[in-house]
């Protein structure tokens, strides 16, 4: 099949993979321009054009997909499909009504739940039990069009957003593999918008951990912003990471260290619970154990964090 792909990161390039695995002809891929990344701000091309590029796909990067001029470059493309993966911008219909056979997204939640940028991370946060991945028709709205196949599988007890992000990219393009096998046999399930919501993209305020809520939430926060933009707090006066905290046993103010021992441990109270921190980092500092972290720094117990 002919088929114009459009996708911007990490998440989206198992799924060009696929494709050109299975033999489909990829005319063209369509993605975010390049970005300043990193401390330096070194502009850095997206991951899919990275892999269109080592296949000698062409690329396409245009800011909008609103105007005419870009509209007729993707018809003169002739795609019988447009698949999009994480693309990163709405499509207008006039770019919707382009392929005859229409726009398939490979969306990282059970839709209708989860709708948005980053559903993989909230699923996490929300403490969902189940995520996975939704193959749909795309419509005018945000992840509103009809749903085709899809895929579900049981979010480990401590898996980070990051670990679940890999497996579900991976199952993704299983998923759409399958989608475009049956294509012409699958009957399309309109989503009931009444068990909707909505998945807001990540921000570093999000990250500012609330030690007034219980250590499930809290752990569910952490996990869910690991890799990024990984929960965060105040340890006299000084910014720290949290990547990772498990819930344990243990009462005081919300946000006071119970206990700060590199042998038995790095507790603190929650509004409900306590959770031990095991995988810190001070911010400008290296990222290491909590027992490394007490052996090299003074944390005095009964202090707060947060403050």
């Amino acid at each position: 099949m002919r088929i114009v792909f459009m996708g911007t990161p990490d998440f989206a390039v198992p799924s060009l993979q696929k494709l050109l695995d299975e033999g489909h002809e990829v005319a063209a891929v369509y993605t975010q321009p390049d970005k300043p990344q990193g401390r330096k701000q070194v502009l850095t091309a997206p991951p899919v054009k990275e892999l269109a590029l080592r296949h000698g796909i062409p690329v396409c990067q245009p800011a909008t997909l609103k105007n005419e001029d870009e509209q007729q470059k993707l018809r003169a493309l002739a795609p019988e499909l447009i698949v999009v993966v994480a693309y990163g911008k709405l499509l207008p219909k006039a770019v919707l009504d382009i392929p005859p056979r229409g726009c398939i997204n490979v969306h990282g939640s059970l839709l209708p739940r989860w709708r948005g940028a980053a559903p993989i991370q909230w699923a996490v946060i929300a403490g969902d039990r189940t995520a996975g991945v939704t193959t749909m028709q795309m419509a005018e709205g945000l992840d509103t069009g009809d749903m085709l196949l899809k895929y579900e599988t049981a979010i480990g007890e401590r898996e980070t957003a990051g670990e679940l992000f890999d497996r579900l990219a991976q199952a993704g393009a299983e998923l759409l593999a399958e989608t475009l096998v049956k294509l012409d046999k699958i009957i399309p399930q309109p989503q009931d918008d009444s068990q909707s919501c909505y998945a807001k993209m990540l921000d570093k305020q999000l990250a500012v951990i609330d030690w007034n809520r219980s250590a499930q939430e809290v752990d569910c926060l952490v996990r869910g912003l690991n890799p990024w933009p990984v929960a965060l707090t105040t340890l006299a006066g000084e910014r720290l990471k949290i990547f990772a905290a498990v819930p344990c046993a243990g009462e005081g103010r919300p946000g006071e260290v119970l206990r700060a021992d590199a042998k038995r441990g790095f507790i603190v109270a929650c509004g409900e619970g306590a959770v031990e921190l095991t995988d810190v980092q001070l911010v400008g500092g290296k990222r290491m154990t909590a027992s490394d972290f007490l052996r090299g720094h003074s944390v005095t117990e009964r202090s707060l964090l947060g403050d």
